[in-house]
């Protein structure tokens, strides 16, 4: 552990409190990212703001060598009532930190603060602050915006911290699928509603859109080979009015998540959906509206880049703490768009045994920010040797 980080802590974590008490979310992140750009000037970085709608770079250059690497951390909240009762709880109604990047944004401003102040490095580093990554396309947009053309990177890294890891270990880094991609599907069911004592004359939409749900299951169990991983959930069912006893609605939606960690598995699920949704829905005489909305691709480390990043953590970590394989997780992340623009890699912490992130009661664990802040040095010192 750097020492200087020792001596930081408590202020790191004031800062940390702060940004979770005023949650911010998708790209609305104005507070958050002026907060962000005014702490990097103030450590000499050449900071830019605007980069898709409201992202920051911080850029710092020492020395000759033409090395460059990126650092990303990303700074929106969730649209969802926390329910901690902490003393810094959010302060915003409806809106939350509750999957952690105020802590990912926290970690990443320390690390920028102490390489600016220890200059022990050769090449351009660049800190990259996020918006609107929960679902909303911020790493797209940075991307489009032109992040890797004005800022280029030889290899870009991220962090995030995960409740309850495998194994109860530390830092968790692998070549290879790291995290699922994520696709939305919505299904529009269209049949024929009437009284609830006449269902002879409809075409209930309630019933279909249950036969629907049973014939999705099958993809997961007889469509995909054993060895991969996906998920299809249905997790809202839509229709008529729900003080309604006696009216058989027209219509029926169901909101549907995929998780998949292969692009050529990811594209049959889909096909599948729709396959299965149409003729289901035409055998009972409905008709079937199908929307598909991609969220992110899989997470997949770039096996140099992880190489880069679990020598830099081995470095600040004992090796026990650090496996080299492990199950990929099935959740999602939206840094896949940098990897799809730029080499890189997507690493972990374990945050404790802690309530999950995306529900109301979890809260960022802030004995991390030194680990964070220690792993990033180490990363970016490691890979921009002086020459």
């Amino acid at each position: 552990m750097y020492k200087e980080l020792i001596e930081w802590q408590s202020e790191f974590t004031e800062l940390r409190h702060d940004i979770h008490a005023h949650p911010e979310v998708g790209f609305d992140v104005v507070r958050t990212s002026k907060l962000v750009a005014e702490l990097l000037k103030s450590w000499g970085y050449e900071v830019h703001t605007g980069i898709g709608k409201t992202g920051v770079v911080g850029q710092l250059k020492l020395g000759n060598s033409s090395r460059s690497i990126g650092l990303r951390a990303d700074m929106d909240a969730l649209p969802m009532q926390e329910k901690t009762g902490l003393p810094y709880s959010s302060q915003t109604p409806g809106s939350s930190h509750s999957c952690g990047h105020d802590g990912n944004t926290t970690m990443l401003l320390a690390g920028a603060r102490l390489l600016a102040k220890r200059k022990d490095f050769d090449g351009t580093l660049n800190v990259i602050f996020q918006p609107a990554e929960e679902g909303q396309g911020g790493g797209a947009a940075m991307v489009k915006d032109g992040l890797f053309d004005r800022f280029p990177c030889d290899y870009v890294f991220a962090l995030h911290s995960i409740p309850n890891a495998e194994d109860n270990k530390v830092f968790y880094m692998q070549p290879g699928p790291m995290l699922a991609s994520s696709d939305r599907v919505m299904i529009v069911i269209n049949g024929r509603g009437g009284h609830g004592a006449e269902p002879q004359n409809t075409i209930d939409p309630v019933v279909v859109g249950s036969a629907v749900v049973q014939a999705l299951q099958s993809i997961v169990s007889r469509n995909v080979h054993q060895k991969e991983r996906v998920v299809v959930t249905v997790a809202s069912f839509i229709a008529g009015n729900e003080n309604s006893f006696n009216i058989i609605p027209e219509t029926a939606k169901l909101l549907m998540s995929i998780r998949t960690m292969d692009n050529d598995v990811r594209e049959m699920v889909i096909n599948n959906i729709k396959r299965i949704a149409t003729d289901v829905c035409s055998a009972y005489g409905a008709k079937a509206e199908v929307i598909h909305t991609p969220i992110a691709g899989a997470v997949v480390n770039d096996p140099v880049a992880a190489k880069i990043a679990r020598t830099a953590a081995l470095k600040v970590f004992p090796e026990a703490d650090c496996p080299e394989t492990f199950q990929p997780y099935m959740n999602s992340e939206d840094f896949s768009y940098m990897l799809a623009a730029c080499p890189g890699a997507y690493g972990t912490f374990n945050n404790g045994n802690t309530p999950n992130c995306h529900q109301p009661d979890y809260d960022f664990n802030d004995e991390l920010i030194n680990k964070g802040a220690s792993y990033w040095t180490s990363l970016v010192e490691t890979y921009l040797q002086g020459e």
